[in-house]
């Protein structure tokens, strides 16, 4: 039987100008890419960095068919952490262990984003002088230190390759960890490629938190049939 229909399908990791030196794309082509790829909803996660409250404002009033949501993409000690239900940048959350603690004090969910992104690649550990990643995916859940942290894994990121993708859905099995997925689109194209479904359609962000934090989401891939749930082949 097929899964009931998800109430809320978010692209969770998006990119624009107006937060990401490295992103072309622009806010107006990103909602209307967005429905054209049949999304319900957006998480705008810029670098280390969140909109003004009257450009927010006005972006969100332009979209009331949308379920928009403002979060960040931080850079930690232990890597990119999707951050969702920040208002703004904290003091001293490079550190992990401090962005984890702000996110509780502050009812926000944090996910490691593209957790394996060249990590098959050797020439990645040869130019740092380390021998190639040779891990499985239990050693990783044990051994990487960012997922005892976290409350979440990017299991789906539309920039990383299928393996990658898989390696990480592998690791948030084993540990339990709720599931995010998200396109990390910085233009038009790709915006949907990976996402996060909810089970209800959603109205607020604490409504968004509780499912996440429940573990209530299910990863989405858009495929030749649009938009589906992502489960990487055994």
């Amino acid at each position: 039987m097929p899964p009931p229909a998800p109430g809320t399908i978010l692209d969770a990791h998006v990119h624009t100008v107006r937060g990401a030196a490295d992103s072309e794309l622009q806010p107006a082509d990103l909602l209307a890419e967005a429905r054209r790829r049949g999304l319900s909803g957006i998480n705008v996660s810029e670098h280390d960095r969140v909109w003004e409250r009257p450009q927010w404002e006005a972006f969100v009033a332009e979209a009331p068919d949308l379920f928009i949501s403002q979060g960040m993409e931080v850079s930690t000690d232990l890597g990119h952490v999707v951050v969702f239900g920040i208002d703004r940048y904290y003091p001293g959350i490079r550190s992990c262990e401090r962005l984890r603690a702000v996110a509780d004090e502050i009812g926000a969910f944090i996910s490691v984003a593209h957790p394996f992104r060249h990590f098959f690649d050797p020439v990645t550990f040869l130019r740092k002088g380390e021998p190639p990643f040779s891990m499985s995916p239990e050693e990783a859940a044990e051994r990487m230190r960012v997922f005892q942290v976290v409350h979440g894994v990017e299991v789906g990121n539309g920039a990383n390759t299928l393996r990658e993708n898989a390696f990480a859905y592998r690791v948030a099995e084993i540990l339990g960890l709720p599931m995010t997925g998200g396109s990390d689109a910085h233009s038009i194209s790709g915006i949907g490629a990976y996402a996060t479904a909810f089970p209800e359609r959603l109205r607020t962000r604490e409504q968004m938190i509780e499912h996440l934090h429940a573990g209530r989401t299910t990863p989405y891939v858009h495929g030749p049939d649009g938009l589906r749930p992502f489960r990487p082949p055994d």
